[in-house]
């Protein structure tokens, strides 16, 4: 039997991080539970004080498909490299010097948004397409490939 996966993202602001990996990834925040216009209405009702409020957020893939992204305040800065990381499928049927075009116009777009880039690997067939190395705003590492 196949299982629902969530990827969870310790990190320092969860909002910002969020709102990062919704604009990489096209997901969307859930919406508020109930008849709550909003979710800051609704931690309100729960009795959530506003300096906690920014301890978790959460993304869902539109479509239904991909898995859920949740992201949690820990105190601790990141320590080291990430042994898991996020591939993102940014140039998807597409080979060669297409491929890497449409990879370069991405990072472009996510450093826009406050993504690092780290460094690009050049197609090595028959097994290598090439991708590029990056990470999100709080240092976790990705590629786009």
């Amino acid at each position: 039997m196949a299982r629902d996966v969530q990827i969870t993202f310790d990190c320092a602001d969860p909002a910002a991080l969020s709102a990062f990996w919704a604009d990489a990834l096209g997901y969307l925040l859930p919406d508020p539970p109930g008849d709550f216009i909003s979710w800051d209405q609704a931690l309100e009702a729960m009795g959530v004080p506003p300096e906690r409020r920014n301890d978790a957020s959460a993304l869902e893939d539109p479509q239904g498909s991909g898995p859920r992204l949740f992201f949690q305040r820990v105190p601790e800065g990141k320590q080291a490299k990430n042994r898991v990381h996020v591939d993102v499928r940014a140039a998807p049927g597409l080979e060669g010097e297409a491929r890497m075009a449409a990879l370069e116009a991405e990072a472009e777009r996510l450093v826009s948004r406050g993504a690092t880039r780290l460094e690009r690997h050049e197609p090595a067939p028959p097994l290598g397409a090439g991708h590029i190395v990056m990470t999100d705003p709080e240092g976790n590492e990705f590629c786009l490939d």
